[in-house]
């Protein structure tokens, strides 16, 4: 195998990132996490909407594209056609304030809907400014729902069934979770079918992967044996740096297929598309940016059975 130079990373002609590429004698495209390239097929929007597929965004460090990947993978699913429902399981609140509304001034929020049996899902739902993407908001009302959920019964379903009456009407869920392993994340991870695992390509990002990985694996032996590890997701990538390269070859070396193929470049136009309150695949439909999650639209799509939603 022979290295050779690439063109530019962030140009047309090399979305993906790469500052060099491999090019072996067969003639083998290889990407950014030194893996074969795939092409991923368009995905035919779906004759009927629902049950929904529930993939909870979990990792306890915080600033790892948790929810830059919950708003923007959402939206890219919205333009294959898919109705998708959006939780902010965050009191932080980043994801309501990422699609433009203000968790200060909502009167029912997700706490509500936990604490309160006489809210149901439905009061709380919010339309976006994305047709077809839909929002359960939150604010920092929510810390006090994990003190208070210890002495509920059942304490780890309780999200599982409150959203429950939503689902039919979704063909994905995606669950933002706020950066801790506490009960809301164990809620989230109790009531999903699947978790995706944004990781930075920085080395402090890897050392929680392991027990990030032991608290995923207690939930499938306890709480919820369908769990499934959607994959990692590489966010936040730089391939100029040896320090991300390095890392990401890291990532793939002990996860292998696990880690996905799409890769999210780091770009000032996320946090551009935070402030504006909307996804980037509206605020900047070329860059490049709303194209990789385009892709990993696909790609998680193409993971998923056929067809892309399940019912618990």
């Amino acid at each position: 195998m022979t290295e050779t130079k690439g063109s530019t990373p962030g140009t047309p002609d090399n979305p993906w990132g790469d500052t060099k590429t491999n090019a072996p004698s067969n003639g083998v495209n290889l990407g950014p996490t030194r893996r074969p390239r795939p092409v991923f097929p368009e995905p035919v929007p779906p004759a009927v909407h629902g049950p929904a597929r529930v993939v909870a965004m979990v990792n306890q460090k915080g600033g790892v594209g948790k929810t830059t990947t919950t708003i923007n993978l959402g939206a890219a699913l919205v333009e294959y056609g898919l109705k998708v429902l959006l939780v902010d399981f965050d009191p932080q609140g980043a994801l309501s304030v990422g699609l433009g509304i203000n968790p200060l001034q909502l009167d029912l929020t997700v706490y509500n809907l936990l604490m309160e049996r006489s809210v149901t899902a439905e009061d709380v739902l919010l339309e976006t400014g994305v047709e077809g993407l839909d929002l359960l908001p939150s604010n920092i009302d929510l810390s006090a729902a994990e003190v208070q959920l210890v002495t509920e019964v059942a304490r780890e379903q309780v999200l599982g069934r409150v959203i429950k009456p939503l689902l039919p009407h979704y063909d994905v869920c995606l669950i933002d979770c706020q950066p801790s392993l506490g009960l809301l994340t164990i809620n989230a991870l109790t009531c999903a079918h699947g978790v995706m695992v944004p990781l930075e390509c920085e080395f402090f990002a890897l050392r929680g992967v392991a027990l990030l990985m032991d608290t995923i694996s207690k939930v499938q032996e306890r709480l919820n044996e369908d769990l499934e590890l959607e994959g990692l997701l590489a966010t936040m990538y730089d391939a100029r740096t040896l320090h991300g390269r390095e890392v990401l070859a890291r990532v793939v070396e002990a996860f292998g297929d696990k880690v996905f193929h799409t890769v999210i470049n780091r770009t000032v136009r996320f946090p551009d598309a935070t402030v504006a309150g909307e996804p980037i695949t509206t605020f900047d439909p070329s860059s490049l940016g709303a194209n990789a999650y385009r892709e990993l639209a696909r790609e998680v799509l193409s993971r998923w059975p056929a067809p892309a939603t399940m019912a618990r």
